[in-house]
């Protein structure tokens, strides 16, 4: 057991963990885009505050199935490197997840955002 860790150094572990996540994680750059096309969209079209929560929410949900999921693939590579079933079966159980989530965000952001670039680019 490690013993007692300081809030702050606790942070800064979180912190170096979704570092791990976006240097080395490809689908999670395909995140950072998506995410960055999201916010530049919903500024340009001046989302409402209520539109933003749940834009925001899809986006968490997304990056926190991402890193579930790496979390359990590093996990069970370090436990079993060798091919296994029920390996195989955990990582595609926790992508599958992932899968679900950005499915889910997408169709948020389509409901939100699709009408408001609509009046943007040809009015109502």
């Amino acid at each position: 057991m490690r013993g007692f860790r300081s809030p702050i150094e606790s942070f800064g572990n979180s912190l170096r963990g979704l570092k791990v996540l976006v240097r080395r994680e490809p689908h999670a750059w395909v995140h950072l885009i998506a995410t960055a096309c999201v916010l530049v969209t919903g500024i340009w079209v001046k989302l409402h505050r209520t539109e933003w929560l749940w834009m925001v929410a899809a986006i968490a949900w997304v990056w926190v199935a991402e890193a579930i999921n790496t979390a359990i693939e590093r996990a069970c590579d370090a436990a079993h490197p060798e091919q296994h079933p029920l390996i195989r079966d955990a990582k595609d159980l926790a992508s599958g997840a992932v899968l679900v989530a950005a499915i889910a965000a997408a169709a948020v952001g389509g409901i939100i955002l699709v009408p408001h670039i609509w009046v943007a680019l040809w009015g109502k």
